[in-house]
């Protein structure tokens, strides 16, 4: 019986072959490949985002062949420009894949011109459609076949500064707020450092993991569902709260001390703190978030972070993480006074050993 790759038409490729290229070409529109796009690959858009979408109104309000004839022009201009700007040094023997939403008329236009040059160009069957359904359908396997081990702790127990220090010292980890660029708080917003979309979220967690050896220990951050604006998948979820737990147990004053340094951005931008304080008020009621808010605005963070921790974030993490992470009151845990950078090595170095 033939295989799916043998009973392809010439010039075409599967997903499973991805890695057979020397070079991936996503020939979707920028919009479409900022949303996500197939690891590693290059933007080449056949139609700009104002380009496709007047291909499209034509197409909806005049004809499909006045719209094929645009599009034929803006297409050929636009390959021959990236073929002049980035591929003119390639070797005969180069082998690039080029995919767009289907794997249809925008991938197959530009693969026919590479083969014309002389290349041993494909496109991707099924497009990035495709790859998205591989992400998919990984997604809901993979987290089920790795040993994780779940870094827990309240708020401001330099969780992911400690699984920074784990990977530092060899160990295997994924690290889910780095993934989702947010600190998974009310607070956590990056600065200069926007969240990545659902899909792309999920790309990279799909190359993640992925990349894990299921012959080791995994270590990851006791995370909720939801990652600032992302959420993760099912699996993924039902995977680190099933899991074994170590759990950090730093003083206050520890926690406190660490998080001014650790947002020390944010509390140098009042108006933005302002805004996120009042995110609260609906929880913690509006004398509570009006005293928040003078605390901000005299420059006592001390107080303020110190309020927060014992007011909103420790009841919270401490009754989410009781419920949903099974591992979380089992007794292995590790003390500190001291989350400074020699701090962090030190616990690393004790949840290595134990």
């Amino acid at each position: 019986m033939k295989t799916m790759s043998e009973r392809l038409p010439r010039g075409v490729a599967t997903v499973a072959q991805l890695a057979e290229f020397d070079a991936i070409i996503d020939a979707r529109s920028p919009a479409e490949y900022a949303e996500d796009h197939v690891p590693g690959a290059v933007s080449c858009p056949v139609l700009s985002d104002e380009e496709r979408a007047r291909v499209g109104t034509l197409y909806k309000q005049v004809s499909p062949f006045e719209a094929r004839k645009v599009g034929a022009v803006l297409v050929a201009r636009n390959v021959a420009r990236h073929i002049e700007a980035h591929f003119l040094d390639k070797p005969r023997d180069w082998r690039p894949l080029v995919y767009c939403w289907r794997g249809g008329q925008r991938s197959g236009a530009f693969a026919h011109i590479l083969r014309e040059v002389g290349w041993d160009a494909h496109r991707l069957e099924g497009g990035y459609k495709s790859w998205r359904r591989k992400v998919l359908d990984d997604l809901a396997v993979l987290p089920g076949g790795l040993r994780f081990r779940i870094v827990a702790g309240a708020t401001g127990s330099a969780k992911s500064r400690v699984l920074e220090a784990l990977a530092a010292q060899g160990a295997q980890v994924l690290h889910l707020e780095a993934l989702a660029a947010h600190k998974g708080s009310v607070l956590g917003d990056l600065p200069d450092a926007p969240q990545p979309s659902q899909k792309a979220f999920e790309t990279r967690l799909h190359e993640a993991l992925a990349g894990c050896d299921p012959q080791r220990p995994v270590f990851a951050e006791a995370e909720s569902r939801r990652i600032g604006r992302l959420f993760l998948p099912d699996a993924m979820l039902a995977a680190i709260r099933a899991a074994e737990c170590v759990r950090i147990e730093a003083t206050l004053d520890a926690r406190v001390d660490f998080l001014l340094r650790d947002y020390d951005y944010f509390l140098a931008d009042p108006a933005q703190l302002a805004a996120r304080l009042e995110l609260l008020r609906p929880q913690q009621g509006g004398e509570t978030v009006d005293r928040w808010l003078a605390q901000a605005a005299a420059a006592d963070f001390r107080g303020l972070v110190t309020e927060l921790l014992v007011r909103h974030y420790d009841p919270h993490y401490e009754r989410s993480s009781t419920r949903n992470f099974a591992g979380y009151l089992q007794p292995a845990a590790c003390a500190t006074g001291d989350l400074s950078p020699a701090g962090i090595e030190d616990l690393a170095r004790r949840i290595l050993a134990g």
